[in-house]
């Protein structure tokens, strides 16, 4: 049994039918990676200069994931701060691994401005930089201006300590502020009977 629809009910139909908008285009910290440029297992690996043109494809950035051309952005960014060849976990080279993974967070945050989860462990990330900053800046001051101007990163210092304002803090003061204006009140009216006498 098929029945013919009316007009109204495919328009209305077509109606309701959700608008895909464009995607709008993000620059990534990924863009400035060259797809000629090998993965970063296979980057060191001497056999590469004789492979094939298909084999050598395949093991390039053109065919890789968003996790691999991670691991290389990473592995440019420590190259650009660490102290030797061989320093994998010096605060430099924390911060370097802690910024790819900020910036990718952002990244993902602007397509989905609605992930929770990422948004948190991106502020969690940020701490743990600014924590790692802040001790390079008392410790080894050259080196944490190197690491800011390699990295591109802009260091704001702490603001001092600041109470936070709370409702029984608010009534708190405007007590304690009516107390000394009543105490200095009954000192000028003492001081003015200590005049005339």
């Amino acid at each position: 049994f098929h029945q013919a629809r009316s007009p109204f009910v495919q328009t209305a139909r077509c109606y309701a039918t959700p608008v895909r908008r464009k995607r709008k285009d993000i620059p990534s910290q990924l863009d400035d990676l060259p797809p000629t440029m090998l993965k970063k297992d296979y980057a060191d690996v001497p056999i590469m200069d004789s492979v094939d043109d298909v084999v050598r494809k395949l093991l390039s950035l053109e065919m890789a994931s968003q996790k691999e051309k991670m691991k290389v952005k990473t592995q440019q960014l420590v190259e650009k701060v660490r102290r030797s060849p061989n320093d994998n976990g010096s605060f430099e080279v924390q911060v370097a691994i802690l910024t790819a993974k900020i910036r990718s967070y952002e990244e993902h945050l602007q397509r989905h401005p609605k992930d929770k989860d990422n948004r948190r462990r991106m502020l969690m990330d940020m701490d743990r930089r600014k924590k790692l900053l802040s001790y390079l800046r008392r410790v080894r001051y050259d080196a944490f201006e190197n690491t800011c101007k390699q990295l591109n990163i802009q260091y704001t210092l702490p603001p001092p300590y600041t109470r936070r304002v709370t409702k029984r803090w608010m009534v708190k003061k405007a007590f304690c502020l009516k107390v000394f204006q009543e105490a200095q009140k009954l000192k000028k009216a003492e001081r003015l009977k200590q005049r005339r006498e």
